[in-house]
Protein backbone atom coordinates (compact mmCIF):
# COMPACT_ATOMS: atom_id res chain seq x y z
CA UNK A 1 0.00 0.00 0.00
CA UNK A 2 1.81 3.28 -1.38
CA UNK A 3 -1.05 5.38 -0.25
CA UNK A 4 0.01 8.30 1.56
CA UNK A 5 -3.86 9.90 2.18
CA UNK A 6 -5.83 8.50 5.58
CA UNK A 7 -6.26 4.98 5.40
CA UNK A 8 -10.40 5.40 6.93
CA UNK A 9 -10.81 1.70 7.95
CA UNK A 10 -14.92 1.17 8.01
CA UNK A 11 -16.50 -1.06 6.52
CA UNK A 12 -17.88 0.15 3.61
CA UNK A 13 -21.91 0.85 2.83
CA UNK A 14 -21.88 1.62 -0.70
CA UNK A 15 -19.80 0.84 -3.85
CA UNK A 16 -19.54 2.37 -7.40
CA UNK A 17 -18.73 0.22 -10.35
CA UNK A 18 -17.15 1.87 -13.25
CA UNK A 19 -16.27 0.30 -16.32
CA UNK A 20 -14.73 2.13 -19.56
CA UNK A 21 -12.49 1.45 -22.40
CA UNK A 22 -11.55 3.74 -25.42
CA UNK A 23 -11.43 7.38 -23.64
CA UNK A 24 -11.55 6.20 -20.62
CA UNK A 25 -8.53 7.60 -18.92
CA UNK A 26 -9.96 11.27 -19.77
CA UNK A 27 -13.19 10.83 -18.54
CA UNK A 28 -11.76 9.48 -15.58
CA UNK A 29 -9.98 12.90 -15.23
CA UNK A 30 -13.48 14.50 -15.58
CA UNK A 31 -15.07 12.53 -12.88
CA UNK A 32 -12.73 11.31 -9.92
CA UNK A 33 -11.07 14.88 -9.34
CA UNK A 34 -14.59 16.20 -8.45
CA UNK A 35 -15.54 13.26 -5.57
CA UNK A 36 -15.01 14.85 -1.92
CA UNK A 37 -12.73 13.44 -0.07
CA UNK A 38 -15.61 12.60 2.35
CA UNK A 39 -17.04 10.17 0.00
CA UNK A 40 -19.41 7.65 2.06
CA UNK A 41 -18.65 4.98 -0.91
CA UNK A 42 -15.74 2.91 -2.43
CA UNK A 43 -15.15 2.75 -6.06
CA UNK A 44 -13.99 0.35 -8.25
CA UNK A 45 -13.15 0.39 -11.75
CA UNK A 46 -12.29 -1.29 -14.91
CA UNK A 47 -10.35 0.04 -17.71
CA UNK A 48 -9.16 -1.80 -20.60
CA UNK A 49 -5.77 -1.05 -20.59
CA UNK A 50 -2.63 -3.73 -20.67
CA UNK A 51 -0.81 -4.16 -17.93
CA UNK A 52 1.48 -1.96 -16.88
CA UNK A 53 -0.26 0.91 -17.68
CA UNK A 54 -3.30 1.07 -15.10
CA UNK A 55 -0.24 1.96 -12.13
CA UNK A 56 0.31 4.80 -13.90
CA UNK A 57 -3.07 6.00 -14.44
CA UNK A 58 -4.04 5.37 -10.63
CA UNK A 59 -1.08 7.54 -9.46
CA UNK A 60 -1.75 10.30 -11.48
CA UNK A 61 -5.57 9.95 -10.22
CA UNK A 62 -3.87 10.29 -6.80
CA UNK A 63 -2.07 12.99 -6.99
CA UNK A 64 -5.25 14.90 -8.73
CA UNK A 65 -8.07 13.13 -6.02
CA UNK A 66 -9.27 14.31 -2.90
CA UNK A 67 -10.37 10.46 -2.52
CA UNK A 68 -7.47 8.35 -2.65
CA UNK A 69 -7.02 6.13 -5.90
CA UNK A 70 -4.80 2.87 -6.21
CA UNK A 71 -4.09 -0.12 -8.31
CA UNK A 72 -5.60 -2.53 -7.13
CA UNK A 73 -3.96 -5.52 -5.20
CA UNK A 74 -5.17 -9.00 -4.12
CA UNK A 75 -6.41 -8.89 -0.33
CA UNK A 76 -7.27 -4.77 -0.87
CA UNK A 77 -10.63 -4.10 1.40
CA UNK A 78 -12.59 -1.33 -0.48
CA UNK A 79 -12.65 1.13 2.01
CA UNK A 80 -15.06 4.39 1.76
CA UNK A 81 -13.27 7.58 -0.06
CA UNK A 82 -10.80 5.05 -1.85
CA UNK A 83 -11.13 4.14 -5.61
CA UNK A 84 -9.45 0.92 -7.06
CA UNK A 85 -8.12 0.10 -10.42
CA UNK A 86 -7.95 -3.12 -11.61
CA UNK A 87 -4.54 -3.61 -12.61
CA UNK A 88 -4.49 -4.52 -16.83
CA UNK A 89 -4.17 -8.40 -17.29
CA UNK A 90 -6.39 -9.37 -14.33
CA UNK A 91 -9.95 -9.81 -13.68
CA UNK A 92 -11.19 -7.98 -10.84
CA UNK A 93 -13.58 -9.82 -8.24
CA UNK A 94 -14.52 -9.77 -4.81
CA UNK A 95 -15.04 -12.23 -1.65
CA UNK A 96 -17.00 -11.01 1.20
CA UNK A 97 -15.06 -13.67 3.88
CA UNK A 98 -17.69 -13.74 6.89
CA UNK A 99 -17.42 -10.22 7.69
CA UNK A 100 -18.63 -6.79 6.54
CA UNK A 101 -15.78 -6.35 4.04
CA UNK A 102 -15.53 -6.78 0.39
CA UNK A 103 -12.09 -8.08 -0.47
CA UNK A 104 -10.39 -8.35 -3.63
CA UNK A 105 -9.62 -10.82 -5.69
CA UNK A 106 -7.45 -10.85 -8.66
CA UNK A 107 -7.68 -13.57 -11.64
CA UNK A 108 -5.70 -14.80 -14.61
CA UNK A 109 -8.84 -16.22 -15.92
CA UNK A 110 -9.08 -16.43 -19.76
CA UNK A 111 -10.30 -12.75 -21.35
CA UNK A 112 -14.06 -12.78 -21.46
CA UNK A 113 -15.30 -11.54 -25.14
CA UNK A 114 -11.45 -10.52 -25.45
CA UNK A 115 -11.19 -8.46 -22.22
CA UNK A 116 -9.16 -8.86 -18.99
CA UNK A 117 -10.02 -7.13 -16.79
CA UNK A 118 -13.52 -7.25 -18.37
CA UNK A 119 -16.37 -5.13 -16.86
CA UNK A 120 -18.83 -7.68 -16.62
CA UNK A 121 -16.57 -9.89 -14.83
CA UNK A 122 -16.25 -7.02 -12.34
CA UNK A 123 -19.77 -6.06 -11.97
CA UNK A 124 -21.24 -9.15 -11.69
CA UNK A 125 -18.90 -10.10 -9.03
CA UNK A 126 -19.66 -7.10 -7.01
CA UNK A 127 -23.55 -7.89 -7.25
CA UNK A 128 -22.98 -11.76 -6.08
CA UNK A 129 -21.76 -9.72 -2.58
CA UNK A 130 -24.89 -8.97 -1.64
CA UNK A 131 -24.90 -5.39 -1.40
CA UNK A 132 -27.66 -3.55 -1.60
CA UNK A 133 -25.98 0.06 -2.61
CA UNK A 134 -24.44 -0.02 -5.73
CA UNK A 135 -24.27 2.41 -8.69
CA UNK A 136 -23.29 1.11 -12.00
CA UNK A 137 -21.54 3.87 -14.40
CA UNK A 138 -20.85 3.06 -18.01
CA UNK A 139 -18.51 5.19 -19.77
CA UNK A 140 -16.99 5.81 -22.99
CA UNK A 141 -15.68 2.67 -24.97
CA UNK A 142 -15.74 0.34 -27.75
CA UNK A 143 -17.98 -2.60 -28.04
CA UNK A 144 -20.66 -3.97 -25.17
CA UNK A 145 -18.75 -4.61 -22.44
CA UNK A 146 -20.75 -3.83 -19.34
CA UNK A 147 -24.15 -4.36 -20.42
CA UNK A 148 -24.23 -8.14 -18.49
CA UNK A 149 -22.63 -6.60 -15.37
CA UNK A 150 -25.02 -3.79 -15.36
CA UNK A 151 -28.69 -5.96 -15.57
CA UNK A 152 -26.53 -8.00 -12.33
CA UNK A 153 -26.22 -4.87 -10.62
CA UNK A 154 -30.01 -3.75 -11.10
CA UNK A 155 -31.97 -7.39 -10.73
CA UNK A 156 -29.46 -8.70 -7.84
CA UNK A 157 -28.83 -4.92 -6.18
CA UNK A 158 -31.76 -2.91 -7.17
CA UNK A 159 -28.73 -0.43 -8.09
CA UNK A 160 -28.40 2.68 -10.00
CA UNK A 161 -27.40 2.65 -13.04
CA UNK A 162 -26.01 5.43 -15.16
CA UNK A 163 -24.24 5.74 -18.77
CA UNK A 164 -22.35 8.41 -20.52
CA UNK A 165 -23.95 10.14 -23.19
CA UNK A 166 -22.87 9.80 -26.80
CA UNK A 167 -22.09 13.44 -27.36
CA UNK A 168 -19.56 13.23 -24.31
CA UNK A 169 -18.27 9.74 -25.53
CA UNK A 170 -15.09 9.40 -27.31
CA UNK A 171 -17.13 5.89 -28.97
CA UNK A 172 -20.09 5.27 -27.91
CA UNK A 173 -20.58 1.49 -27.50
CA UNK A 174 -20.52 0.51 -24.29
CA UNK A 175 -22.71 3.18 -23.49
CA UNK A 176 -25.04 2.58 -25.72
CA UNK A 177 -24.92 -1.31 -25.15
CA UNK A 178 -25.92 -0.26 -21.85
CA UNK A 179 -29.14 2.12 -22.68
CA UNK A 180 -30.68 -1.17 -25.24
CA UNK A 181 -30.47 -3.47 -22.21
CA UNK A 182 -33.13 -1.59 -20.15
CA UNK A 183 -31.22 -1.39 -17.50
CA UNK A 184 -29.69 2.47 -17.27
CA UNK A 185 -31.83 4.78 -15.23
CA UNK A 186 -30.20 8.48 -16.72
CA UNK A 187 -27.71 9.08 -19.69
CA UNK A 188 -25.77 12.01 -18.55
CA UNK A 189 -23.07 14.07 -20.54
CA UNK A 190 -19.73 13.38 -18.92
CA UNK A 191 -19.43 16.54 -16.62
CA UNK A 192 -22.84 16.10 -14.95
CA UNK A 193 -21.93 12.28 -14.06
CA UNK A 194 -19.79 12.83 -10.83
CA UNK A 195 -22.18 15.51 -9.35
CA UNK A 196 -24.77 12.42 -10.24
CA UNK A 197 -23.06 9.60 -7.97
CA UNK A 198 -22.50 12.17 -5.24
CA UNK A 199 -26.25 12.89 -5.09
CA UNK A 200 -27.35 9.42 -5.22
CA UNK A 201 -24.94 8.14 -2.89
CA UNK A 202 -25.40 10.37 -0.59
CA UNK A 203 -29.11 10.06 -0.24
CA UNK A 204 -28.74 5.88 0.63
Amino acid sequence: MTCEKEDKHKGVKAVVAVGTSTGGPKALLEILPNIPSDFPAAIVIVQHMPGGFTKSLAERLNNLCEITVKEAEEGDILQPGWAYIAPGGYHMMFETPGDSNIVIKLSKEPPVNGHRPSVNVMMKSLSDTGIKNVVGVILTGMGKDGSEGIKAIKNKNKGFIIAQDENSSVVYGMPKGAVQTGAVDVVLPLNEIAYEIVKYVGGV
